[in-house]
């Protein structure tokens, strides 16, 4: 008589199948709460459809200055059949849904590439009003939202340095003026030595103007050479389209030790010394 291994084992053949194919399978849960199954390397997803999430890659601060553009960034992963839309918190008013605007305010808008995951909220000449907490939302349920902040400032030129300045007669003065614009630079920037348009052809001469437009915002720097006594004063830049900015320089006949000190000393050591001066003044009513 002749067994057969099928005989003496019936099931041989299933359970070296199921070894084999619990060998090259294995599963991973994602963070959607789905379960994808690995076969011979090849995805295959479980569960349905894959859940939509943000994909938080933008910053959630965004800082504007006012006429200038602003943009928030949103992308969505996976949103399917579902809509994303943009709402402003401090009013609850939806601004855009999917591809459309509902706002009868025109400087806002969406930007969604075809086939992309973003859906950017777009502010052009953005203004005071506009600040405050904006939020992207997708009508899953329950609703999901990803908040971005909007803040907005003036548009401001700033002087480097301390707001008097001290320099020696024949030394060069060196102003640098900086305007926090971006996307659309002053047309033009001015000086001012107290009331009078700096004349850069002027018989004094030695003056020279430097102005530099990039992507961070533009800079004009200042310089006046073999610093003369009567160059002392107040010195202003004005942009064309931003508030001015002032600072004062002192030019210094000779050595004067308690000027030049003046310019170095901190505000709390200025502060320390003219309690002290009160102080004494006091007490010697006294």
């Amino acid at each position: 008589m002749t067994l057969s291994l099928n005989t003496l084992i019936p099931n041989a053949f299933s359970i070296s199948s199921g070894i084999a194919s619990d060998a090259i399978s294995t599963t991973k849960e994602l963070k959607d709460g789905q379960t994808t199954k690995f076969v011979d390397g090849q995805a295959k997803t479980a569960g349905g459809p894959q859940k939509p999430y943000f994909d938080d890659v933008g910053p959630r601060n965004i800082t504007a200055v006012v006429g200038q553009s602003a943009i928030l960034n949103c992308r969505v992963k996976h949103p399917g059949d579902r809509t994303v839309s943009w709402m402003r918190k401090r009013d609850l008013h939806i601004l855009t849904s999917g591809i459309h605007t509902y706002t009868g305010d025109g400087r806002f808008g969406v930007h969604h590439p075809e086939h992309s995951d973003d859906w950017n909220l777009h502010v052009e000449f953005v203004q005071r009003r506009d600040a405050g907490v904006y939020e992207c939302q997708v009508n899953t349920e329950p609703k999901i939202n990803y908040a971005v902040w909007l803040h907005v400032e003036d548009a401001q030129a700033t002087i480097s340095g301390p707001p008097e300045i001290y320099v020696k007669k024949g030394s060069t003065i060196s102003l640098t003026c900086s305007i926090n614009i971006h996307s659309n630079p002053p047309s033009s920037v001015l000086w001012y030595h107290g009331q009078s348009v700096i004349d850069f052809d002027s018989p004094r001469g030695g003056i020279s103007l430097e102005t530099e437009k990039t992507e961070a915002g533009t800079t004009s720097k200042l310089l006046v050479t073999k610093a003369l006594l009567s160059d002392s004063g107040n010195y202003t830049c004005m942009p064309s389209n931003a508030t001015p900015a002032s600072t004062v320089v002192h030019v210094l006949n000779g050595e004067h030790p308690a000027a030049m000190q003046t310019s170095s000393t901190s505000p709390i050591q200025g502060v320390s010394s003219l309690i002290a001066f009160l102080l004494a003044a006091s007490a010697s009513i006294r």
